[in-house]
């Protein structure tokens, strides 16, 4: 059976049956790919079904694939719908199977300890009674389940309540060692992984496995990274290491579960707050090498109170298994914390450290200047990757380390007609986004092109300030109702925006990808400024000056395309969509670099009057 061959059997037998001659160029690439062992980047723009096109070949090629996704809806969407399809439409048997952190799964450990007559009500004494509910209710559910998967769950509990009933891997101490491991959800997921010929995982999991030298995944053949424009952020997290309060947190509930010296237990998680006190003042700064004083105090002071906590459990001597459980979790949890401590005191060449997070929970975060070297080692050697976005940053390749001429790069476009159906109006007319006069003339702009839309407009801005005066600012000037991001959590956001096509969203770059809003719902992006990252962002700013002049191109100009190009991919959601993107930023219009930008955007007609843009939203809105 051959490539285009098995493609044209799956989606002629889709509801909408439609050729796509870019998913078929993909599925070729792909297939060539795995058999020549050659990488291979891949653009592949909004409906061209890239799922598809990377799973056909990937099946028929008989190879083990591990599927690695930037977000949980990703790969919710690969496990509830496309590999399910598949399997019921291809003629080539395969084995799937979804692998994620063991946080995800339900402990049936925990679970046993939560039943215990004697101690679990004592440890559910300080709890709320609705969390309580909630505990007892997903007792009641891993009686029943199949699977353990938070995800399977048909009702969302809270973060205490799932806590209670989960560990991550900081805290396991692995089946061997756990007297349910032989029912462990999580391990019972690694065992259906180890068969299938696909596994999906999230990056994140896919970094980890990276970091261990291979010890998470099962062995694999072929790896897609699906979202590869957020693979180099992701790697940079789960490469590096953080020390925040959170975790302290964790350790002293942990701690308390065994441990009955309120003086020990209280000590860690007073450290919570010692970590925030001390990072606080250095929130999103880049922090020297050695630590100023009051971290480098701070980080000593919190590692000498792990070390009594893991003096106080070694004493411990216990034959009751859910007691030696217990202690084993904690041990391994206060473990964890030191090892990270001592990661972070040791400075290690090739690392930044600087303060992330917000003034509650700040972070000290340490992550590798570059991840190429990693991902060189670790993934480009061992097996054959297919790189793959809607919208790829032009420096990937050589940002992530793939080798130079090792790998081939294709962009197969997009099916939808974007130069009849959308329109990119750039307002070249407005001042430059640094004067103090450019905030209310976007707000003119927005008042006037709104209307023009009868609404139906997402609004995204590079800012909250900016989101939360354009808001203030429009509001009474426009006769359709207007949201921001601040009104409803996302997903109850997007859906009250779809529910009304008059009501206008204005929200900030956590909408910039990942909504898909068809339909005339959606008529009108409007983008205030071309999304440069920040300039003072502590780990690209050192970045920045390890490349020196090549920075701007290398670092700042791609990001600043990929997300225009993400912000600009809600507008036409499928083959009857039609819209205008407007970019209030006249940088893209004049700027030496427009065409950099300009040219990672799908093919809209291209125009500088407001008068032709608010004449096409009023001609596909009536």
């Amino acid at each position: 059976m051959t490539v285009l061959s098995a493609l044209a059997g799956v989606t002629g037998a889709l509801p909408a049956a439609e050729n796509r001659p870019g998913q078929q160029q993909m599925a070729l690439a792909v297939a060539n790919a795995i058999e020549t062992g050659r990488h291979l980047v891949v653009q592949a723009g909004t409906g061209t079904g890239k799922t598809i096109g990377y799973l056909v070949p990937a099946i028929l090629a008989g190879k083990r694939v591990v599927v690695a996704t930037a977000t949980k809806a990703l790969q919710d969407q690969l496990a509830a719908k496309d590999l399910p399809f598949l399997a019921q439409h291809m003629n080539v048997p395969f084995e799937w199977a979804v692998l994620k952190g063991r946080s995800n799964y339900v402990c049936m450990q925990r679970v046993r300890e939560i039943q215990d007559a004697a101690t679990g009500q004592l440890e559910l004494e300080d709890v709320a009674a609705t969390t309580r509910a909630e505990i007892n209710r997903l007792v009641a559910w891993s009686g029943t389940t199949d699977t353990g998967d938070q995800a399977s769950l048909s009702w969302a509990p809270s973060e205490r309540a799932w806590q209670a009933v989960s560990v991550g891997s900081d805290e396991c101490p692995g089946a061997s060692k756990c007297p349910m491991g032989g029912v462990c959800f999580a391990e019972s997921a690694r065992e259906r992984a180890s068969v299938a010929d696909v596994v999906v995982v999230n990056m994140h999991l896919y970094g980890l496995h990276v970091g261990t030298g291979g010890l998470i995944l099962p062995e694999h053949d072929v790896v897609v990274m699906d979202e590869a424009h957020q693979l180099e952020d992701i790697m940079s997290d789960t490469v590096g290491v953080q020390v925040a309060g959170g975790r302290f947190s964790r350790l002293a509930v942990a701690a308390k579960r065994i441990l009955d010296d309120p003086t020990l237990v209280g000590a860690i998680a007073e450290a919570s707050f010692t970590v925030r006190d001390a990072l606080v003042p250095f929130l999103g700064e880049r922090l020297s090498s050695p630590f100023p004083d009051a971290v480098q105090n701070m980080l000593i002071d919190v590692r000498a109170r792990i070390e009594r906590i893991q003096d106080a459990l070694r004493l411990i001597d216990s034959n009751v298994e859910d007691a030696k459980a217990r202690k084993t979790r904690c041990q391994q949890l206060a473990t964890r914390l030191q090892d990270t401590i001592d990661v972070a005191l040791a400075a290690r060449t090739g690392f930044v450290s600087f303060v992330g997070g917000g003034p509650e929970y700040p972070r000290l975060e340490i992550a590798p200047l570059e991840v190429g070297g990693v991902l060189a080692s670790g993934v480009w050697s061992k097996r054959t990757a297919v790189l793959c976005s809607a919208t790829i940053p032009s420096s990937l390749g050589l940002r992530v380390g793939l080798p130079a001429g090792g790998f081939d790069e294709i962009d197969v476009g997009s099916p939808f007609d974007y130069e009849h159906n959308a329109l990119l109006y750039c307002a070249v007319h407005l001042p430059d986004p640094r004067s103090p006069a450019f905030t209310a003339a976007v707000h003119d702009e927005l008042v006037a092109l709104i209307t023009a839309a009868g609404g139906r407009t997402l609004a995204l801005f590079t800012s909250w300030k900016a989101m939360d005066a354009a808001a203030e600012a429009v509001r009474g000037r426009v006769e359709v109702p207007i949201m921001t991001q601040r009104d409803l959590p996302k997903t109850a956001l997007v859906k009250a925006f779809s529910d009304d096509e008059h009501t206008c969203l204005f929200a900030t770059a956590g909408l910039f990808q990942g909504v898909d809003i068809p339909g005339r719902t959606l008529s009108l992006v409007v983008i205030d400024r071309i999304p440069f990252p920040r300039p003072d962002d502590p780990l690209l700013s050192a970045r920045r000056e390890q490349l020196g002049a090549a920075a701007f191109g290398q670092i700042d100009l791609p990001r600043a395309s990929m997300l225009l190009a993400q912000a600009t991919g809600r507008l036409i959601r499928n083959s009857r969509d039609r819209g205008v993107v407007a970019v209030m930023d006249p940088r893209l219009g004049k700027a030496n670099y427009r065409w950099d930008i300009v040219k990672a955007l799908p093919p809209m007609k291209r125009t500088r009057s407001r008068a032709e843009a608010e004449a096409f939203l009023r001609e596909i809105t009536t």
